[in-house]
């Protein structure tokens, strides 16, 4: 099922979706990123060599030559202060990859979920209101990813005390992407 949903929280245009939106890292905090990281480390941004590193701005991998960063992230400070939550020692911060400069965000024609390769093992880990963890469950990615993140998704959000999901990867426990409840 796809469904044309605004993205005016994010600043980007609107696209053809899953039923559940990813949310890159919102341009705001992107621009406080690219000075000082969450950990208080100032950007340190290198020309990509290789090719895929899952970069969260845009939500797809990066390309050789590409000038991206790898810093520290804390995806629940943010969305607590505008909510108002206190997750207190959930309030982590973790590696994640981002354009060094500000770039267009998502591709607003892709229709499925980022950084889904089958087989991939993901955490899809929930939070509360107050940004708490309710729980959690281990994905692994099946051939039709869309239909595992969805199920995913259903299960996590038929709890009405989650609020909003993480899907990190299990190797490196980094954030991938975060759906909110619909």
């Amino acid at each position: 099922m796809t469904a044309y949903e605004p993205r005016a929280s994010t600043g980007y245009e609107p696209r053809p979706v899953a039923r559940y939106e990813p949310r890159p890292i919102a341009p705001a905090a992107l621009a406080e990123l690219r000075a000082t990281d969450d950990a208080g480390r100032p950007c340190a941004p290198y020309t990509e060599a290789g090719a895929g590193a899952p970069l969260r701005c845009c939500l797809r991998g990066s390309e050789p030559g590409e000038r991206i960063a790898l810093v520290s992230y804390a995806p629940l400070r943010r969305w607590a202060a505008a909510t108002g939550a206190a997750p207190g020692a959930y309030d982590e911060q973790g590696p994640v990859f981002i354009h060094a400069e500000e770039c267009a965000g998502p591709d607003p024609e892709r229709p499925d979920y980022p950084f889904s390769r089958p087989g991939a093992l993901r955490t899809v880990r929930r939070y509360d209101a107050r940004g708490h963890i309710v729980g959690g469950r281990l994905l692994e990615i099946p051939a039709e990813a869309e239909k595992g993140f969805d199920a995913a998704f259903d299960e996590a959000f038929a709890d009405p005390e989650v609020a909003l999901v993480h899907v990190r990867a299990v190797e490196y426990g980094c954030l991938h992407f975060e759906v909110r409840r619909p």
